[in-house]
């Protein structure tokens, strides 16, 4: 079992920046590939980013050039670095762990951008 325990939302003006954080628990972190995603009100859960325990990152188009993860294996803690965020990613981000068939989802940070 991985316990996903995610922070860092909030509201933030268009433009402003956010960096959300996802500490899992356990031993295994740096051979997990994680990723974060996002649903919005009346959407589908989708993915916004995804890096491998080697480091291999993959964006969604919506996030490239603007958002950047990254992680620290030492803390067991994967980030999400958003830049010039848009009304439009107002959602519910979900910190996401895998290895081959484990899954395990965070409880989700609200990320709002409202003037």
């Amino acid at each position: 079992q991985v316990l996903l325990v995610e922070s860092g939302g909030g509201l933030v003006q268009p433009g402003g920046s956010l960096r959300l954080s996802c500490a899992a628990s356990g031993s295994m972190f740096s051979i997990y590939v994680m990723a974060w995603y996002r649903q919005a009100p009346g959407k589908q859960r989708e993915l916004v980013a995804a890096i491998t325990s080697g480091g291999i990152t993959n964006y969604a188009d919506s996030a490239q050039g603007r958002f950047t993860i990254s992680r620290e294996n030492a803390k067991n803690t994967v980030y999400l670095q958003m830049n010039n965020l848009k009304p439009e990613d107002t959602a519910v981000y979900y910190c996401f762990s895998r290895l081959v068939k484990e899954t395990y989802w965070g409880q989700g940070t609200q990320v709002t951008v409202s003037s």
